[in-house]
């Protein structure tokens, strides 16, 4: 749907994030799930539908699709010698399924993947490598990936030294790409400056994504989650990142529609489009920022206003329901990176032309999950 055109309204006396993960869950089986990041977080986001509601089907449901690949021998699809941060965020529901029914496979696939931080290549920083296929490069979308589930790993099984290391993957990705004037986070930081789309000064790409942006955010939140009171340190560390962020999002948001543009600083520019995995992640982020009680109190009244108008706006403009009831999101943007072949470059014309597509669980889950903490409220 565009912006200004007749929509209808989204019946919301079911709490919409079950209504969504019903959607879901009535069209994808276990058949369909692939051990890949975005499977993972609309699994994620299911979950934690199920546990907020105590609707038990829904964790049940979670298994039956975890259960299609994890096994006593390890990880279906799973390749450790990719060294891809992408393969750690299907993971994080490992935990839950293990605490939740206790069967020693999820224990021993939580391991496995541990195992690959262990080795993962680094920059010479001390950050992961976003892929090997990608070296020396660190991607705003890997602090999602690996950063919740490392820092559960540290607060349950691990210790201090993996609590300060995920603690430094997020000082020194906000270090190497923060952009002084706006505020904004470039979508990735190259060391060796060899790659084309690298800024041959600051090694950063061209543009702000807006989704790597939103994998960003909730990264902090979700990795401030799991790490023990104990650590005052990196908590109040990452609280300021966090804090660091909110002023930035609110100044580009779109004010009619109160959603994010795929290029954040761009506005109307362009073929440039409201995007909606950005959007919801915002959301997300907004919500929480005053749940969890990080976002100064002076801050709340604007954060508010702007967390519900992105809500608003995501049902008004972005859902859409079938004639069955199910609903569906629209306008996320299919996929985006940098290099590769062929050679993306990181242009403000390569990221307006990756086509928006409907129900993609890179926007899915995310929405799922902004719809929970709008529900908390």
């Amino acid at each position: 749907m565009t912006v200004g055109a007749a929509e209808k309204t989204i019946d919301t006396v079911q709490p919409i994030s079950q209504r969504m993960a019903l959607s879901v869950m009535s069209r994808y089986k276990p058949e369909h799930f692939e051990w890949h990041y975005e499977h993972g977080l609309v699994l994620q986001s299911i979950y934690a539908v199920g546990k907020k509601y105590g609707e038990s089907e829904y964790c049940r449901y979670v298994k039956s699709m975890y259960d299609a690949v994890v096994g006593e021998e390890g990880i279906a699809t799973y390749r450790l010698s990719e060294y891809n941060l992408d393969q750690i965020n299907a993971g994080k529901v490992l935990f839950d399924l293990y605490r939740d029914f206790g069967e020693e496979k999820y224990r021993r696939a939580i391991e496995l993947l541990r195992n690959q931080l262990r080795t993962h290549p680094r920059t010479k920083a001390g950050g992961f490598w976003h892929k090997e296929i990608y070296p020396y490069q660190m991607w705003l979308d890997g602090l999602y990936m690996q950063g919740p589930f490392y820092a559960r790993y540290g607060a349950e099984y691990g210790g201090p030294g993996d609590i300060n290391d995920v603690y430094n993957q997020f000082i020194i990705m906000e270090a190497k790409t923060r952009d002084k004037c706006t505020g904004l986070l470039y979508h990735a930081w190259n060391e060796d400056r060899k790659q084309l789309w690298a800024n041959p000064v600051t090694g950063c790409s061209p543009h702000f994504w807006g989704r790597a942006m939103g994998w960003y955010c909730m990264a902090v939140l979700d990795t401030l989650d799991f790490i023990p009171q104990t650590y005052q340190k990196q908590i109040d560390g990452l609280k300021a990142v966090a804090n660091r962020l909110v002023l930035p999002i609110l100044k580009y948001q779109d004010k009619e529609s109160g959603l994010w543009y795929q290029v954040m600083d761009k506005g109307r520019s362009g073929k440039n489009y409201l995007e909606s995995s950005a959007s919801a992640m915002f959301t997300c982020f907004l919500f929480k920022m005053m749940r969890t009680g990080i976002l100064p109190k002076a801050d709340t009244a604007m954060t508010s206003e702007a967390a519900l108008a992105a809500y608003e706006g995501m049902l008004k403009h972005k859902v859409k329901e079938d004639p069955s009831g199910c609903l569906h999101l629209e306008g996320v943007c299919r996929v985006a990176g940098l290099g590769g072949n062929p050679y993306r470059d990181g242009s403000f014309e390569y990221y307006v032309q990756e086509p928006p597509v409907a129900d993609d669980f890179k926007g899915v889950g995310p929405f799922i999950l902004a719809s929970l903490e709008r529900e908390s409220f």
